[in-house]
C-alpha cells in the first residue's frame, strides 16, 4: 500500500480533503494544513519520496507576479533532494504560459528528465483525478498540460 501526504494552506480545502478521506475510510493519507515548501524543507527526509504531485498551482498570470510561482529553480532543487532516484515529479496546469515556464525550469534542472522527451506534454494519466481548477480551466477553453519528470 502506498502512503500519501498532502499539504495545503487553504483551510477549507484541508477540511474538504479530510471529509473525503473519512468518507472513503482512507487509512494511508496524512494532511498538513501548512506550507508545502516548509513541510518539504523541514519534515521530509532526503530521498524518501517516490512521487511529488503539483497539480494546478497558482499561475500568477501577471508578469510582475511571475516570481511568485512555486515552480522556480530553488523549489525544483528541493523536490530533487526529496525524491528517490527514479521518483516522479508530476506537474499539471491549465495555463499554457505557466506550462512554458515549467518547461523552462524543469529542462534546466539536471536532476530531472522528461519521460516523453524535452518539452513534451504527456497525455493525462488515467489515474489523475479531474480537479476543480482543471474543470474551471476547461470550461474557459484552456488546454491542460501534464508534465512528467523523472529524478535521474
Amino acid at each position: 500500500m502506498r502512503n500519501y501526504i498532502g499539504a495545503e494552506v487553504h483551510r477549507p480545502g484541508v477540511g474538504r480533503v479530510l471529509n473525503g478521506a473519512a468518507d472513503a475510510d482512507l487509512q494511508n493519507l496524512r494532511v498538513y494544513a501548512h506550507d508545502a515548501v516548509e513541510l518539504l524543507r523541514n519534515e521530509i527526509a532526503d530521498g524518501s519520496l517516490a512521487e511529488v504531485r503539483l497539480w494546478f498551482p497558482d499561475p500568477w498570470h501577471k508578469k510582475r507576479h511571475n516570481k511568485r510561482r512555486i515552480v522556480q529553480p530553488e523549489f525544483v532543487s528541493l523536490i530533487a533532494r526529496k525524491l528517490a532516484p527514479g521518483g516522479l515529479f508530476h506537474l499539471a496546469t491549465d495555463w499554457m504560459p505557466y506550462a512554458e515556464h515549467m518547461f523552462d525550469v524543469m529542462e534546466a534542472a539536471v536532476e530531472f528528465k522528461n519521460e516523453l522527451g524535452p518539452r513534451v506534454i504527456a497525455p493525462r494519466p488515467e489515474w489523475r483525478i479531474e480537479t476543480h481548477f482543471e474543470r474551471r480551466g476547461l470550461k474557459l477553453g484552456h488546454e491542460v498540460a501534464d508534465l512528467l519528470y523523472r529524478r535521474v
